[in-house]
C-alpha cells in the first residue's frame, strides 16, 4: 500500500465535495485507467468550452443569459482542470522522489 503522501487524487469529489484519493502501486490498474480516463475527458470538455467561450465573446449580438451559462460551465472545467493538474503535479513529485 503507498503511504499518504503517495496517494493520487481523483478527478471527483466524495460526500461533501471532499477530495477522494487512490492507494495503489499499480498505475495500469482499473481504477487508475478509469481516472486517467475521466481526467482526459475533463481536458477535453474544457478545450471544448474555450473555443465555445472565444466564439461568444466575440459575438456582439450574444445573449447575456448565454454569457452566464457559459461562464458557470467554465468554472466547472476550471475547477476540474484545476484538480487534474494539482494531481498530476503530486504525481511528477512522488516519481521523482522515488527516481532520485
Amino acid at each position: 500500500m503507498t503511504a499518504r503522501n503517495e496517494m493520487r487524487l481523483l478527478p471527483w469529489s466524495g460526500p461533501e465535495g471532499k477530495p477522494c484519493y487512490l492507494s495503489t502501486d499499480d498505475r495500469a490498474g482499473y481504477m487508475s485507467r478509469l481516472a486517467d480516463n475521466i481526467e482526459a475527458a475533463q481536458l477535453g470538455t474544457a478545450a471544448e468550452l474555450l473555443e465555445q467561450a472565444s466564439e461568444t465573446l466575440n459575438d456582439q449580438d450574444t445573449d447575456p443569459e448565454e454569457v452566464q451559462r457559459l461562464a458557470q460551465e467554465l468554472t466547472g472545467a476550471l475547477r476540474d482542470v484545476l484538480r487534474v493538474a494539482t494531481s498530476r503535479g503530486h504525481l511528477l513529485a512522488v516519481s521523482e522522489q522515488h527516481s532520485s
